[in-house]
């Protein structure tokens, strides 16, 4: 009997063995299978000091191993028979940068990962405008931005009519001189200064936003649909050659798949395009900021940027939307608003002082968030009124140090009486409240103020904030 040897030994240690062992399991579909979301990556910014969510795909029934570098707590877990599989990490104190190592059927390695502050930014064209589009000083500015624990994620452009498991973006990127000119410069300015004052903290920052779109398609259609007031309105949003009109057409797409990454808030510059149907704009906030609330699980910070001046097309709706967005804090909790009216300009519906845009946004993080701060932060905002013997006297919130006037005389008040004929008012200062009255009105009724697209009023806190526009008539 002749004896007949391969020509190469298949033993379970051999090279032949093993290659094809891992034919096999290319065949059985058994071959490397774990890929995470794109918002996963070298250089992220995680939460710190909370329990965060890491999750992907992977095969059914596929073990899941996850080791981040910071701790001996290792995470384990199985691929559902949906393929997706998630665990909870804790995160430590601000610091990096770490590893996390994920393994499945094959493994990945998360490098240069920092814990810190992550905020979600959105809206439209002045939440994305960057340094590249004007701003003030943004040669000198991109020259020292130079912070690399401040770091940038840029959700790409992209619209559904159903919801996505994943997103398109950027990948994460350090702050640089080259990376801060293309980014969102608003959201720059606000990392910067919360990223200096408290203590160098990292931050990340998750940009979704698309100039040119009306607040209905960042919200889910069905808080919309539900709402007969929100339905009728949106239905005003014409057709626009800058982005989608209806509901939930960016929301699919550049919101829901991040509403598991743990974010500390968001920051939110829209209403522009809402001037359509602005006089419901305070709603429709609301209805978006509890929608992304109950994504997430949790009442997150939102704070929010009141729109400029500028010459719109028609009259008053402008101030519309800017009345309305005023009137939403008292429908949003935990939410603060900015108002620029002494920052815009007129002429351009992008304001190049996107500088102190971002500062009053940190400063609202600053005292409302973090507790860093006690000086007050935001411009008066209009609170109640009274008639007494021809005058209306107005009070305010956030003037407890008083009011103050930059010029020789407030401008911008008008009253009426029950017809709502409105008459240039003359306005003084007593204390912390104003006083209005008009010699053609003998029986006020009404007071608004910089009710005007264009209103550039003169009324401030003794901090130096502008006065937000407002109404009495509803």
């Amino acid at each position: 009997m002749i004896d007949i040897k391969p020509m190469y030994p298949i033993g379970p240690t051999s090279k032949l063995y093993k290659l094809l062992i891992g034919f096999m399991f290319n065949v059985l579909g058994v071959s490397a299978n774990i890929v995470l979301p794109s918002v996963f990556g070298n250089g992220m910014v995680l939460q710190q000091e909370t329990e965060v969510t890491i999750w992907g795909w992977g095969k059914p029934n596929e073990p899941v191993v996850v080791t981040p570098s910071w701790g001996t707590e290792i995470a384990k877990t199985k691929v559902d028979n949906t393929s997706v599989w998630q665990v909870k990490v804790k995160t430590p104190k601000a610091g990096g940068p770490y590893t996390i190592k994920i393994q499945g059927y094959n493994t990945i390695i998360l490098e240069d990962i920092l814990i810190g502050e992550v905020w979600l930014c959105s809206g439209q064209s002045n939440m994305e405008w960057s340094a590249r589009m004007k701003i003030n000083n943004a040669d000198e500015e991109a020259k020292n931005a130079d912070y690399p624990n401040i770091r940038f994620f840029t959700v790409w452009h992209r619209t559904a009519d159903s919801p996505q498991l994943d997103i398109a973006g950027s990948g994460w990127s350090k702050c640089s001189p080259t990376t801060m000119y293309d980014y969102s410069a608003l959201a720059y300015f606000f990392a910067r200064k919360i990223h200096k004052d408290l203590g160098n903290v990292p931050i990340g920052l998750i940009n979704s936003s698309w100039g040119g779109t009306p607040a209905e398609i960042w919200t889910n259609p069905q808080y919309i649909n539900t709402d007969s007031i929100l339905l009728s309105q949106s239905k005003k949003i014409e057709e626009m050659e800058w982005g989608p009109k209806d509901p939930g057409k960016a929301y699919y797409t550049m919101i829901e798949p991040l509403k598991k990454f743990r974010i500390a808030g968001a920051l939110w510059y829209q209403g522009e395009t809402n001037v359509l149907n602005g006089k419901t704009y305070d709603r429709l906030l609301a209805a978006l900021v509890k929608n992304w609330r109950t994504d997430w699980g949790y009442d997150f910070p939102f704070y929010y940027a009141q729109i400029a001046p500028w010459k719109y097309g028609t009259p008053y709706e402008g101030v519309v939307v800017r009345d309305a967005q005023r009137r939403a804090l008292a429908l949003i909790a935990n939410s603060g608003m900015v108002v620029t009216s002494d920052i815009g300009d007129i002429e351009n519906i992008h304001p190049a002082n996107k500088q102190e845009v971002g500062a009053r946004f940190a400063n609202l993080a600053l005292k409302y968030t973090y507790k860093k701060i006690d000086t007050e932060v935001c411009g008066p905002l209009y609170q109640s009124y009274k008639v007494n013997k021809g005058e209306i006297e107005i009070s305010f919130d956030h003037t407890d140090n008083g009011l103050v006037c930059k010029g020789s005389a407030l401008t911008h008040f008008e009253i009426a009486g029950a017809d709502k004929q409105y008459a240039p008012a003359i306005a003084t200062i007593k204390g912390n409240k104003v006083v209005v009255k008009a010699k053609t009105i003998k029986e006020p009724l009404y007071v608004r103020f910089a009710w005007d697209n264009i209103a550039v009023p003169n009324l401030f806190n003794k901090e130096g904030l502008p006065a937000s526009s407002f109404t009495t008539e509803y």
